[in-house]
C-alpha cells in the first residue's frame, strides 16, 4: 500500500478497511486479520495499525471478541460507508467543485463525465 502524506497513515489504512467491507471481500461476522498479519502486510508499524483497529471500533465498523479477536460487525457495511461519504463530502468535494469552478466545468458537463466511467465499470 502507498501511503499519502496528506492523510495521517492509521486513517489511510481505516480507508483500506473500509473499502474490503463495503466490497464485500470482508463480510459480516468475519475475523479481520490480528494486528501483526496486518502490519506486515501493509509494512508499517503495529501500533499503527493497533491504533486504526480501535478508530474502526469506536465506529463500530469492527469489535472484539475477547480472547478471540477482532471480527467485522453487523453493521460495517453502513458505518464504513458512511464514514466513508462523510470524510468524501467533507474533505475531497470542496476541492473537486474548486477545482471545477476554475476549469469552467457545469454540473451537465461533469454529469455526461460520470455516466461514461459508470459504463466503463460496469
Amino acid at each position: 500500500m502507498e501511503f499519502r502524506d496528506q492523510q495521517p497513515i492509521y486513517l489511510q489504512i481505516a480507508d483500506f478497511v473500509c473499502k474490503k467491507i463495503i466490497t464485500k471481500q470482508w463480510a459480516s461476522g468475519d475475523r479481520v486479520p490480528s494486528v501483526r498479519e496486518l502490519a506486515i502486510e501493509l509494512e508499517v508499524n503495529p501500533n499503527t495499525v493497533m491504533r486504526t483497529y480501535e478508530f474502526l471500533q469506536q465506529k463500530e465498523i469492527i469489535y472484539n471478541k475477547r480472547g478471540v479477536g477482532l471480527f467485522v460487525s453487523d453493521e460495517a457495511t453502513k458505518n464504513a460507508n458512511n464514514y466513508r461519504r462523510g470524510e468524501f463530502i467533507q474533505k475531497e468535494v470542496p476541492a473537486f467543485f474548486a477545482s471545477m469552478s476554475l476549469l469552467q466545468i457545469n454540473i451537465e458537463e461533469l454529469d455526461s463525465i460520470f455516466k461514461k466511467y459508470k459504463k466503463l465499470k460496469i
